[in-house]
């Protein structure tokens, strides 16, 4: 069941959308739990190896709405100087002045423009994606990964996405060439997502 409804098979009409019961259930206000969410990155290396990233102190408020997904909204507020990358030097270097100058610009930021649902469990979302004082268009396909109740009481939702970005729109320009050809760095990001969000009482 995809969270923002869809059309109920052969019994749908091109005017009439059958609203499921239960996803109508899930509308509410909803804030994203750190502690069993993602927000990863890969980033090409040297033309010939994947380097995995995430960051680690997030917040993000989500209000879905499951009659009508264009009512649906999401806010993400990441803290640039909690990015790991399982190399210390590297991370050094990725918040210095060479990459996202954590000490001018403490924070990225995500502010969703539109929604769609895409059919099944699948949607799309559009946004304004801010990095280093510079903000441009981010869409980002979603999977709705369903909700539950955990043991401690609280409602959850939970979805998959990714993403891809050419980090250079937002002014991250940094690189060195190499001698056999090519660069250090890829220009071509690619973002990955795992949230899960409980809902507000």
């Amino acid at each position: 069941m995809g969270i923002f409804g869809r059309k109920d098979d052969e019994t749908a009409t091109a005017t009439t959308t059958a609203v499921n019961p239960d996803l109508a259930a899930l509308t509410g206000e909803y804030t994203i739990d750190p502690a069993h969410s993602t927000l990863g990155f890969v980033a090409r290396h040297a033309m010939v190896t994947n380097v995995k990233g995430s960051f680690q102190d997030f917040t993000g408020t989500l209000h879905l709405d499951g009659t009508d997904p264009a009512k649906s909204t999401a806010t993400i507020d990441v803290v640039m100087d909690s990015i790991e990358t399982g190399n210390a030097d590297r991370d050094g270097h990725l918040k210095s002045a060479d990459f996202f100058k954590t000490d001018e610009f403490p924070t990225m930021t995500f502010r969703t423009t539109g929604a769609e649902a895409l059919g099944g469990d699948d949607y799309r979302i559009t946004g304004d994606l801010s990095i280093l004082g510079t903000t441009r268009p981010l869409t980002i396909d979603l999977e709705f990964n369903g909700a539950a109740k955990d043991p401690f009481g609280n409602e959850r939702v939970g979805f998959e996405g990714k993403a891809e970005i050419l980090r250079s729109e937002w002014g991250l320009t940094w690189n060195a060439a190499l001698e056999t050809g090519g660069v250090l760095v890829s220009d071509k990001i690619k973002l990955n997502f795992d949230i899960s969000a409980i809902k507000q009482a």
